[in-house]
């Protein structure tokens, strides 16, 4: 059993799916989690409903793409534990769309809430670790990050390679203060369209999509004293899909 009691933990866009999948898993091992939304109103009822089944939660609502919002909300804050996993196209839908009919507008849409959501709060938190002697720093991925896919995600998988070589570069910078820095990269999630998912079901070896409790499970992995050995790395979850890289 994995132990984090008397950590703290924040996890981005932690209000539904994955995020919120981490946060029930970090919460259960012992840890206080700070629940990240861009909606308040999501982040207090995943803090609310985590309190009322026992655990240590607070919302802490704001937008990652934001860096004085970020530097503001965590200021006074010391967090052990952080997880980037706000993406896609952060506050919007991202649509699916060719690279060549892409607005200029949309991509840095995409590569804010991706790559620069990252930055700014793994550099929020990352002076208060290494002054502690103690960090871990996980990041979301996606195996569009690993591979080339021609399902219009182009913005999105750049932004998500950027994101796990960035963080093979801080992992070693920040190693001799004790605090680690990898990425999970997820392959197809239970959160794609049906149509989606039933076209692509027969590429997954183990026969279904990903959960958000898959992604958490190495999270949590990771946050624990069974990770303090492994940092800069980049884990696949993808249910055995054949991936490049």
């Amino acid at each position: 059993m994995h132990n984090l009691n008397n950590k703290t933990a924040l996890i981005t866009g932690a209000g539904q799916s994955v995020g919120l999948g981490v946060a029930q898993q970090l919460a259960n091992a012992g840890a206080h989690v700070m629940v990240n939304d861009i909606v308040v109103e999501r982040a207090q009822a995943v803090a609310r409903a985590l309190c009322a089944d026992g655990k240590s939660a607070t919302a802490l609502a704001f937008d990652v793409t934001d860096a004085d919002q970020v530097k503001h909300a965590l200021q006074d804050t010391a967090v052990d534990i952080l997880v980037n996993n706000v993406g896609n196209a952060g506050s919007m839908p991202m649509a699916q769309t060719r690279f060549i009919d892409l607005s200029l507008e949309t991509i840095t849409q995409v590569i804010n809430a991706n790559l620069y959501g990252v930055i700014h709060c793994t550099q929020a938190v990352l002076p208060g670790m290494c002054e502690r002697g103690f960090g871990r720093v996980i990041c979301i991925g996606s195996e569009a990050g690993r591979q080339g896919l021609s399902i219009g995600v182009s913005p999105y998988g750049a932004a998500k390679a950027a994101i796990a070589n960035l963080i093979r570069h801080v992992a070693l910078e920040v190693a001799a203060n004790n605090v680690t820095c990898n990425t999970v990269s997820l392959g197809l999630m239970n959160n794609v369209p049906a149509e989606f998912a039933n076209a692509v079901l027969s590429s997954i070896p183990l026969g279904r999509l990903g959960t958000p409790d898959d992604a958490a499970s190495m999270c949590l992995l990771l946050a624990s004293d069974s990770g303090s050995w492994i940092t800069g790395q980049e884990f696949v979850v993808n249910g055995g899909s054949s991936v490049r890289g």
